[in-house]
């Protein structure tokens, strides 16, 4: 999978970060906060894999947190987590990893993320984000024009114990 670049200058100034509702429900995708990080981090490794969880833990350890959650809250129930997505966890100018639960995908909550991290790293002075070993890339040249780098796999990962 190859690396992608994103021009974060040529995203919308007010990209709107919501997500559809789901059966009525509202998603909501906000910064994750460090107290969170057992909770983010045992999802993660559950739903996705080991080497994402050290890469959100990376991320939840920062100030500020390079992590945004989506949450959804059920009637009469607790807010669970349903997605995430990281910048700057495994390198800097990086976006991901980023993980959408099957259940809501399709909803607009994989985009909303995207936006959010990507928003925040132009926030904090990057003219470019690189999102490392894109999987859809399909979607990513969709949602914000990113374009693949030649011979960019394995990149950063190179060598990378497993």
């Amino acid at each position: 999978m190859p690396d992608m670049l994103v021009r974060l200058y040529e995203l919308p100034e007010e990209a709107a970060f919501y997500a559809k509702p789901y059966e009525g429900t509202p998603i909501t995708v906000r910064r994750a906060l460090p107290p969170e990080r057992h909770v983010i981090a045992a999802w993660v490794e559950a739903n996705f894999n080991p080497h994402w969880r050290s890469e959100c833990e990376a991320a939840l350890s920062r100030l500020p947190v390079t992590m945004f959650v989506a949450t959804v809250t059920e009637e009469d129930g607790p807010t669970r987590m349903i997605g995430f997505g990281c910048y700057d966890a495994t390198a800097k100018g990086f976006f991901g990893p980023t993980g959408v639960d099957p259940a809501f995908r399709g909803q607009g909550v994989g985009k909303a993320l995207l936006l959010a991290c990507l928003d925040a790293m132009r926030s904090d002075g990057y003219g470019y984000a690189v999102i490392g070993g894109a999987g859809p890339t399909e979607f990513y040249e969709r949602c914000v024009g990113a374009v693949a780098i030649p011979d960019s796999s394995p990149g950063i990962y190179r060598g990378m114990l497993r």
